[in-house]
Order: C-alpha cells, then sequence, then structure tokens
C-alpha cells in the first residue's frame, strides 16, 4: 500500500456489510486505497496518519454504523474520511439516524471532527408505498435475486424520494443488478431509477 496520508476515502456501509457477511471483492470499497483490517502499529508524525491507523479508524466508524439499531433497507449510509475528519452522508428515513449516527461516530478513537451531512427523507404515504413495492420486487422471493434475502444486513439499499428510486449497496453479479433495475421499472407509481450497486465477487 502506498502512501496514504491526506488521503479522502469514500466508504460505503452497505459494501461493508456485505464483505463482513462474506463477500470478498475485488475492488475495495473506496476510492484508491485497500481497506486493511489491521491494528495500528507505532505511531504517525504528529500532524500525520498511517495507513494501518486509518484503516483500524475506519473499521471502528464501519462498525458504530452498522450497529445502529434503526439502520435499515430504506437508509443509505456513507461517510469521507479526510485526516481525523469524518463526513458523514446518505439519506434515512427515521430523523433520529441522523444524530444518533454522529454520536456513534464521535465516541470513535482518532476521530477529531464529525460533520454531519445526511439528508433525512421526507415523510410522504407515496414514497412509503413505493418502498415496500421495491422490497418485495427484490427481497421478496423472486429466484435470481432470492440470496439477497437470505442476509441480515440487506446488501441492496433501497432510497426512494419524490417517486424517485436509487439503488445503493452490491450485488454478485451485473445481471443481477440489472434485473434490479427491470424490477423496479415495472413498478407503475416509480417516475425513475438510478442504479448505484455496486458489483462484488462472491
Amino acid at each position: 500500500m502506498g502512501k496514504t496520508y491526506g488521503i479522502v476515502a469514500v466508504v460505503p456501509i452497505a459494501a461493508f456489510l456485505a464483505a463482513a457477511a462474506g463477500a470478498q471483492s475485488s475492488q475495495p470499497p473506496m476510492s484508491n486505497q485497500s481497506m486493511s483490517n489491521q491494528p495500528a502499529q507505532g505511531h504517525a508524525p504528529e500532524g500525520t496518519m498511517s495507513p494501518e491507523t486509518q484503516a483500524k479508524i475506519m473499521k471502528a466508524i464501519n462498525h458504530a454504523l452498522i450497529m445502529l439499531p434503526y439502520y435499515g433497507v430504506f437508509d443509505n449510509l456513507a461517510y469521507l474520511l479526510q485526516g481525523r475528519t469524518v463526513i458523514l452522508q446518505g439519506q434515512v428515513v427515521n430523523p433520529s439516524l441522523k444524530p444518533d449516527a454522529e454520536r456513534a461516530v464521535k465516541k470513535v478513537e482518532g476521530v477529531d471532527k464529525v460533520v454531519n451531512n445526511i439528508e433525512i427523507l421526507p415523510p410522504s404515504p407515496m414514497d412509503q408505498q413505493i418502498r415496500e413495492r421495491v422490497r418485495q420486487a427484490i427481497y421478496g422471493g423472486y429466484g435470481p435475486l432470492f440470496k439477497y434475502s437470505r442476509n441480515p444486513n440487506p446488501p441492496i439499499r433501497i432510497i426512494v424520494k419524490n417517486s424517485r428510486v436509487t439503488l445503493e449497496g452490491v450485488v454478485d453479479s451485473e445481471g443481477d443488478k440489472n434485473l434490479c433495475t427491470n424490477r423496479v421499472n415495472q413498478i407503475s407509481s416509480v417516475l425513475s431509477v438510478t442504479n448505484n450497486l455496486r458489483v462484488v465477487k462472491s
């Protein structure tokens, strides 16, 4: 691993969930570096952070976020790690998840500052109906996608805002990714589908 001091890493939590469940990716869930789980060794000079220390902080942040009690299939959390500052991103349905995520990350050793840019999705009966219909389309036992319903941490996150659906997370193949788009497009009340799913080889 090369020098990573000052790197900005984008970490989608859904990708980490899949990795924790046993999925193995040929490409790391962040830009320009691998996510090592090795413990920190030694001390970096003041004002810098070693790759090992950075990996340790990221592992702790991931754990803190996936342990949030109300983090569900209709929420998507991610973050930027810039030095010892964490910039929280994503979208949540339950308003309490935003402050809960910030509090959890602030407790992580090595984190000096948290910027909370998590979006709280507006309440909408129509959007909630779409969420349930999309969940049924993807997780409802349909043959090729049934394997994803057996994961206790849903790898495909369903984000709905103003009748527009965004899919975040990971799948096993391009075929599954395209199938998710096709399944959601069959729901008449959906205005558009943005598929941000990453392919992770199992």
